[in-house]
């Protein structure tokens, strides 16, 4: 009876494997911040048709919000519990994800980069899942959600804009790029 009731209890809980550490004082998301991201580069745009430059500038907080509800409007989220922390020149994405009774903290840690023709890109260069290293299809996945939430707005005129700098510092990403 005692070994029914142990196994009745493991079956019943979800094993986590650990992980990284996520950094102290995670972003915490909200609607408004997630809707700031698409008003920053509705805003930059305008701008950018009067001056030719356009420069935007995103938190922490809005990029968790925007990774957030992005993860939400999925039917079985790769993540849960999103945070996006903007530290030493990189973009790092801390989250949980769960694989049946497994559960593990998930870091991602992304650098933005330029090509020659000024097109924004993001090189994943470290990947952590529990103790393990990320599997392909979670790197690709979640890479693809941070492209969509940072360069998409971008991608809709791509042939319009050249991205003249990326900057990442602490707490803040900043973009800037010229009409052509």
């Amino acid at each position: 009876m005692v070994l029914l009731t142990m196994g009745a209890a493991l079956l019943a809980c979800t094993m986590n494997l650990g992980g990284p550490e996520r950094l102290p004082s995670p972003p915490a998301p909200s609607d408004a911040a997630a809707t700031e991201v698409s008003q920053s580069w509705s805003s930059a745009l305008a701008g950018a048709l009067v001056t030719g430059q356009l420069t935007v500038i995103v938190t922490e907080e809005q990029l968790t919000s925007a990774l957030a509800a992005r993860l939400a409007r999925d039917e079985q989220p790769v993540l849960h519990s999103p945070a996006v922390y903007l530290r030493e020149g990189t973009i790092q994405i801390y989250g949980l994800a769960q694989e049946g009774w497994f559960e593990a903290t998930v870091r991602l840690v992304i650098t933005p980069v330029l090509d020659q023709e000024g097109r924004l890109g993001f090189e994943l260069t470290s990947a952590d899942f529990g103790p393990f290293p990320a599997p392909d299809g979670l790197r690709s996945s979640l890479s693809g959600v941070l492209s969509e939430a940072l360069a998409g707005p971008m991608g809709t005129l791509a042939t319009g804009i050249r991205v003249t700098s990326v900057a990442v510092s602490e707490g803040d990403l900043a973009i800037v790029a010229e009409l052509r």
